[in-house]
């Protein structure tokens, strides 16, 4: 009878979207939005190649976490994800990378601006480009949006076009700069700049 009981009470339990058995590179890839909470914990081997096939319990503990502290940051950073979410349907269409972000901080600190304005115009080869620029006052046309202390200033248009894209900063053979990935793009270019 016990058991029926326990399998009931474990239906009516949502489940967690991380758990102590996901890597610590999941985590960073699929959640991005938790990585300020996961420095918060001590835990700043995100970026670390060691960290990326870690599992979450074990980097945890591996920071000096007792059992009790890592069962409560699980749950911290699932509460993060939840947030998230919620905050993603009321208006923010896209999200940024933890990578991203630090990158946008560092130059909107360095330059001394208030955020960062995201622009989808028509033009570019393939229909439609990105274009990125530091700014301190939205437009009247646009929305702010704001993702772990960081301000993103887009219009409706651009916010539209780019629902559910993931910003990446990369540094590569071609320099360095923002990547979108866009599931609404049909077709892309390879100056990765361009979509249609």
């Amino acid at each position: 009878m016990a058991k029926q009981v326990s399998k009931v009470v474990q239906s009516e339990v949502a489940p967690q979207a991380i758990t102590e058995e996901t890597t610590i590179g999941d985590v960073v890839k699929n959640y991005p939005e938790v990585v300020d909470t996961l420095l918060s914990f001590g835990v700043h081997c995100v970026g670390c190649h060691v960290s990326e096939w870690e599992a979450l319990g074990d980097g945890l503990r591996g920071h000096g976490m007792e059992e009790e502290e890592v069962q409560e940051a699980i749950a911290t950073l699932n509460k993060v994800v939840e947030e998230h979410k919620s905050e993603s349907k009321q208006g923010n269409n896209f999200t940024f990378t933890g990578l991203a972000l630090q990158k946008i901080k560092e130059v909107l600190q360095k330059e001394q601006k208030a955020g960062l304005r995201i622009k989808v115009e028509h033009g570019g080869c393939a229909g439609f480009s990105y274009g990125f620029s530091l700014t301190s006052t939205p437009k009247d046309d646009e929305q702010v949006v704001e993702e772990a202390g960081v301000k993103v200033f887009v219009s409706p248009f651009s916010l539209e076009k780019m629902k559910g894209s993931t910003i990446d900063y990369v540094d590569g053979l071609q320099g360095a700069g923002f990547k979108v990935s866009n599931p609404n793009a049909k077709k892309s270019c390879g100056c990765g700049s361009s979509f249609g």
